[in-house]
């Protein structure tokens, strides 16, 4: 596969999580010039800062920390590092977190991914691409309804010279949060295997193939817009479960407990609303997806609407934007009960 990463400047987002890490691993090995890596975790930009740092090309790579969501830190990486391609990991992704969370996910995965597509495209970026999530289809959670927006806010900053790419994925295999982890660990202690419920289905991909399709997303010479990869067939967690009990081996019977959905969930996730057709791409493994959009004016008012409720901490005022920009959004029980805590408390 030809990549446009050999004597580049690549900037990379959410560098220390579990994408951004595999990402970074790959990247480095097709010899860019520079290879930015951003978080705002430590430990985890420490670690694979460390962990890099014994890999050929290295000296190469910088490591900063810092949030996607500072604008002057932004300025100051655009201006001195010069990225040419951008890999956009960074986000708040665990969804019963985030319904009690509303403001951070708020400022981290919509208002972050605003600032720094708009500071992309001021500053001529060859490509940009974001690992966006099937749960930004017909969001019922503030991680998909934020989500729906960083795809809105590529598509509205989107240029033929500075080309933006929002990638829908499942569920990643050995990711951080992972239920393949926990239900290992959970077998490992003796159970019980916490289902949230019978029917509950997801995509998964492995994280060799979600790093693959990233790089084919960022190699779509010219292309613009949402992708979607074949996501295979649904897998029922329930049977998923059954069958990591089964391939562990274990001597004892380890029991089943259903815990019901968290806030947040849904039943099954899907990659296309009803609003949304696909076309076929230049590379058979990702299709395009044609998705309806608000006008700039609008777009752009709803991004101040949203920044306001962020710097008020205003719960109630950022759900409601959230809900006039994407209307198919429901928010949770959860969600609208911190918007009473919040109303609640005395001024």
């Amino acid at each position: 596969m030809s990549l446009p990463f050999t004597d580049r400047s690549v900037l990379l987002t959410g560098a220390g999580g579990s994408i951004g890490s595999a990402l970074a691993r790959e990247i480095l090995v097709h010899q860019p010039r520079a290879l930015v890596l951003l978080d705002r975790s430590e430990g985890n930009l420490h670690q694979l800062n460390f962990e890099l740092n014994g890999l050929p090309g290295a000296n190469v790579c910088s490591a900063i920390l810092g949030d996607v969501a500072d604008s002057s830190l932004l300025a100051e990486i655009f201006e001195n590092e010069t990225p040419e391609i951008v890999f956009h990991a960074a986000a708040c992704k665990h969804v019963p977190l985030m319904e009690s969370n509303v403001i951070e996910a708020v400022r981290n995965n919509a208002l972050g991914t605003n600032l720094l597509a708009i500071m992309a495209a001021a500053y001529g970026i060859e490509a940009l691409v974001m690992v966006s999530t099937d749960k930004a289809v017909n969001p019922q959670s503030v991680m998909g309804a934020t989500k729906r927006v960083a795809e809105l806010a590529l598509l509205r900053c989107s240029s033929p010279s500075s080309p933006m790419r929002s990638l829908r994925l499942g569920n990643v295999l050995g990711s951080q949060g992972s239920v393949v982890p926990t239900f290992l660990r959970q077998i490992a202690a003796g159970g019980p295997v916490t289902v949230t419920h019978p029917e509950a289905a997801r995509y998964f991909f492995s994280m060799e193939k979600t790093v693959e399709l990233v790089l084919l997303a960022a190699n779509l010479a010219g292309e613009t817009g949402i992708f979607v990869p074949d996501p295979g067939d649904p897998v029922r967690i329930m049977d998923l479960a059954h069958r990591l009990i089964r391939e562990a081996g274990s001597t004892r019977e380890i029991p089943i407990e259903l815990t019901g959905l968290r806030p947040g969930d849904k039943l099954s996730e899907e990659f296309i609303s009803e609003k949304e057709f696909v076309t076929q791409t230049s590379d058979t493994k990702l299709r395009r997806v044609s998705s309806p959009e608000p006008l700039h004016s609008e777009f752009d008012a709803a991004i101040a609407a949203l920044r306001k409720s962020v710097e008020d901490r205003d719960v109630p005022g950022a759900l409601e934007t959230l809900c006039r920009l994407v209307p198919e959004y429901i928010p949770s029980p959860t969600a609208l009960e911190s918007c009473s805590k919040q109303e609640s408390r005395p001024r």
